[in-house]
């Protein structure tokens, strides 16, 4: 098992339908290309769908990791660019209201992990469910994908303030997804980040725009990420952009062993959710 950290990243937000699978999938394509050994998650657990995006077929998934029948490096799959995929569970209700024991059991099947990776991303379930804030409070980095419209923005909000005031989270990246341009995409961000300024204590970094072009619709009618079969679009230089920008963050302070530390941050998060 190798000895270095590893970034994590959850991708998060505050209502569904806002693109963050999307994001997830084609930031993680992203950074591969950048050199990166990336690990895609799929955390949400009972409606998993990035195995779907991505146009891959699992026999297996996190719900057979959860009943002992396989290990991840088990149910493991090749994606694009060699990034290597987790996938969840699709339509099994079970596996969104884990207890306790069952979250425990889980955390540590991460102990075993063997792939070598430098950035793992986590793509959560959307809104403020156990398993969201659990991962988001593990994390070294939070992005939160936002759309321009009032219920986006609303709950993307909402999810701030919970994971800020009852969680410890106090710095979010926020990525403007489906705009028009970067212009509507800033004003998007400043939105959002002019309501966190004057009631939270918080900090929020505007990590890029995507905007929604028609190649994008095509390369997920397709199931592939915009950014293997439509290198040229908008959408996909803006995820170049944001994989670059990420490539340039400092390494997490106090990091130390793969994923122990995020093994570890996972239980302590489980320990103040059984507390709350």
């Amino acid at each position: 098992m190798q000895n270095q950290p590893v970034r994590v990243i959850a991708v998060t937000s505050g209502k569904g339908g806002v693109g963050k699978t999307n994001v997830s999938v084609n930031l993680s394509v992203a950074l591969a290309r950048r050199g990166h050994r990336v690990l895609l998650m799929d955390a949400d657990l009972g409606l998993g769908n990035v195995d779907v995006l991505l146009g891959l077929k699992s026999n297996q998934n996190l719900s057979h990791v959860l009943s002992g029948e396989a290990s991840l490096d088990d149910i493991l799959l090749e994606g694009p660019q060699g990034i290597g995929v987790l996938p969840a569970s699709s339509g099994i209700k079970h596996m969104a209201e884990l207890s306790a024991a069952e979250n425990t059991g889980l955390i540590h099947a991460f102990a075993g992990l063997q792939r070598p990776t430098d950035i793992m991303v986590v793509d959560t379930a959307a809104g403020i469910a156990d398993s969201v804030i659990r991962f988001a409070q593990a994390a070294n980095d939070v992005v939160v994908v936002v759309c321009d419209e009032p219920a986006s923005i609303t709950d993307a909000y909402a999810m701030i303030k919970v994971l800020s005031r009852d969680h410890g989270v106090q710095r979010f990246q926020v990525v403007a997804n489906m705009v028009r341009d970067t212009t509507e995409g800033r004003r998007l961000f400043e939105k959002l980040n002019a309501a966190a300024s004057r009631f939270l204590d918080v900090t929020l970094i505007h990590l890029g725009s995507v905007p929604f072009d028609e190649y994008l619709r095509r390369a997920i009618q397709r199931q592939k990420p915009v950014i293997e079969v439509f290198g040229g679009a908008r959408s996909s230089r803006a995820f170049v952009e944001m994989a670059d920008q990420i490539g340039r963050w400092p390494e997490p302070h106090g990091v130390q062993g793969h994923l122990q530390f995020f093994i570890e941050r996972l239980i302590q998060s489980e320990l103040d959710m059984e507390a709350l």
